[in-house]
């Protein structure tokens, strides 16, 4: 137990190696990290996220009013994105931009600001707007942390992704690329981010990533593209 433990534990948070390979096959983790990644983190996700629903109810339902009395538009904004073995799903999420803002990445707006409600700084600067996600959490579409779920739009990491393997763990709400630069690094540095995590995934280095970004929640860091 000792060893299993020190094994999956043995892992940092840190910058993607310059010799990083999208081409690492995933069949050369260990067998705690396979078991750890298909049948303990299941568990633990769908417990953690029942429970913080349930605490966390009442806040939800606040801050679904003030969205709605705030900007004109739906409470939730929805959109099909990509998981685990590229499935399309519907990811959840409040609303903070406005209803005709165009469709594509953070990354490409050239302010996008522009197009942020009155409420939506706020709910983005401290990730408010992704507590929804709890309920994709609960139906199995993704995990309290893993690559962050794409739309088509970002097709380039998408195809980074199938090829290195990292679509065979589930998204995440937040992710080692989220902690790494979010909306601040290129395409392929998130996707090498996304490869390694899914090549090291371990409840430590889940835990890790866990902590890590509650001070960039904190701090509000790399909301806006610089």
């Amino acid at each position: 137990m000792t060893n299993f433990i020190a094994n999956i534990c043995h892992r940092h948070v840190g910058p993607v190696s310059a010799n990083f390979s999208f081409m690492q096959p995933r069949n050369q983790r260990g067998r705690s990290h396979v078991i750890y990644d298909n049948y303990v983190k299941r568990s633990i996700d769908f417990t953690v996220a029942l429970v913080t629903l349930i605490l966390v109810l009442i806040p939800l339902l606040m801050v679904a009013l003030a969205v709605k009395l705030t900007s004109p538009g739906p409470v939730l904004f929805k959109q099909q994105r990509y998981g685990r073995y590229s499935r399309v799903f519907t990811v959840y999420k409040f609303r903070t931009m406005k209803v005709d803002a165009p469709e594509t990445s953070n990354r490409k707006y050239a302010d996008m600001k522009d197009y942020i409600t009155p409420l939506g700084l706020f709910l983005r600067k401290f990730s408010i707007d992704e507590l929804p996600q709890l309920l994709n959490v609960l139906k199995g579409d993704m995990s309290f942390v893993g690559p962050r779920p794409l739309a088509a739009v970002d097709q380039v990491v998408l195809d980074l992704r199938k090829a290195s393997g990292a679509d065979q763990v589930r998204p995440g709400i937040t992710g080692l690329a989220q902690i790494s630069g979010r909306n601040n690094i290129t395409d392929r540095q998130k996707a090498a981010y996304d490869a390694e995590y899914a090549h090291q995934v371990s409840f430590c280095f889940d835990f890790k990533i866990l902590v890590q970004t509650v001070t960039t929640v904190l701090k509000a860091e790399n909301i806006f593209k610089s």
